[in-house]
């Protein structure tokens, strides 16, 4: 980081911060008797260079409803996919893929998850005369469980960060749901818990979970994702934030100022 403010250098040049990033995108929704959402994508890194009055777009991506996909999260060039969603227990069986991949049924392939951002969903269970249970979805650091006879997979964990100064675990896969015996778990991080009879839980907002699968008339949907960011606080606040975005900050921590972006889309300049 550079320890100075957005001061003109030689020949009219400006100081800027280096930024580092979290972007999570929104979680996948689960299936009816089907698998769990996967996480939406996680991505986190330091050292990104900005330039002085030019707009960087901000994208909040939104829980993917019960059997869909999750939206992306953007920030600039840093894309996060949308958590894959779980599969439904009729045919075909298969679960979406996704920055994580959603939980399948009846021994198809979980959701492939996106390198670098997540991994696969678990693979279900089916007897076709008595019992069906699914595989969780795939969280940001761990692969979803895989559902066995009377019971169903829990979701894969998610990933912990620390960029706003607490430490936090984000973007964990949903459990999976199913007709009979015991559902999944949510993965850590904002997985919504599977279901055997009624709902599923809904994935946690802003955190990127996916929905659980359900044993009811419709899977949980997906927790919307985040974007934040931070940067040395001896530079300036942001110069401009676009009226489209939820956010809070700047928030001073550790030497560091802040931002927390939680829903909408627009742009920042710095």
């Amino acid at each position: 980081m550079f320890a100075a403010k957005n001061f003109l250098l030689a020949g009219g040049a400006v100081a800027l911060p280096l930024i580092e990033y979290l972007v999570i995108a929104g979680g996948g929704g689960g299936n009816v008797y089907g698998g769990g959402g996967g996480a939406g994508g996680f991505r986190t890194a330091s050292g990104f260079a900005v330039t002085a009055g030019t707009p960087l777009t901000v994208t909040v991506g939104a829980g993917g409803s019960g059997g869909s996909n999750g939206s992306d999260s953007v920030f600039s060039t840093i894309t996060s996919t949308g958590g894959g969603y779980g599969s439904y227990y009729g045919a075909p069986y298969t679960a979406g893929n996704g920055g994580s991949g959603g939980g399948s049924t009846h021994q198809a392939p979980g959701g492939l998850g996106t390198a670098g951002q997540g991994n696969n969903g678990g693979i279900g269970e089916h007897d076709d005369v008595s019992y069906a249970n699914a595989g969780g979805g795939g969280g940001a650091s761990a692969v979803g469980g895989n559902g066995a006879y009377y019971q169903s997979g829990a979701g894969g964990a998610g990933s912990a960060s620390s960029i706003t100064g607490t430490s936090v675990t984000r973007a964990g896969g949903g459990g999976g749901g199913g007709s009979t015996g015991s559902a999944g778990a949510g993965g850590s991080g904002g997985g919504g818990a599977g279901a055997c009879s009624g709902a599923g839980t809904a994935g946690t907002v802003n955190t990127g979970g996916g929905g659980g699968g359900s044993g009811a008339t419709s899977g949980a949907s997906g927790g919307s994702g985040i974007v934040i960011i931070r940067y040395a606080d001896s530079f300036a606040d942001i110069t401009t934030i676009g009226g489209g975005l939820t956010y809070t900050g700047p928030v001073t921590s550790g030497g560091y100022k802040v931002y927390s972006f939680t829903a909408g889309t627009g742009t920042v300049t710095f």
